[in-house]
């Protein structure tokens, strides 16, 4: 006989808003006090709840990768700086210029690009036309002295 499930249909929202922050499965699992194997028969037995997670984290991974791409490029927001003039306050609009980041944009390239951009050269070594590299091994007797 299994012991009842301790989960609840508003664990769902939950998950979602939980991933939407940045939480890990492991955190989750934290924060609802149980284990994350626990938490992964969730995702087998409520499908609602596995969706919740899958799309809080697409969200998310989207949101991030969107600022990510924002300060490579190098971006501009209207923005508003309050002075005092006078003894009154004024509002004084804006715009406010972000130049392209460099290491933003090596970073998108590294995990975009892999293949033209990542710093690790992979190197293999073949035979003629490509062959697979043959090895001679030869044995000897060690001399009897």
């Amino acid at each position: 006989m299994a012991r009842p499930t301790s989960y609840k249909a508003e664990y769902a929202e939950q998950a979602f808003k939980l991933c939407l922050l940045g939480a890990t499965d492991a955190e989750m699992a934290d924060i609802f006090g149980v284990t994350e194997q626990t938490l992964n028969n969730w995702k087998t037995s409520h499908p609602e709840f596995f969706e919740s997670i899958k799309s809080g984290k697409a969200a998310a991974d989207a949101n991030v990768a969107s600022r990510l791409y924002q300060r490579a490029m190098g971006y501009t927001h209207p923005a508003v700086k309050i002075v005092v003039v006078g003894g009154e306050i004024k509002h004084k609009p804006y715009t406010e210029h972000y130049p392209p980041d460099t290491a933003a944009g090596i970073f998108w390239l590294k995990n975009r690009r892999k293949k033209d951009w990542r710093d690790k050269i992979e190197q293999e070594l073949s035979g003629p036309g490509g062959s697979p590299l043959g090895i001679d091994v030869t044995f000897r007797k060690p001399d009897a002295d």
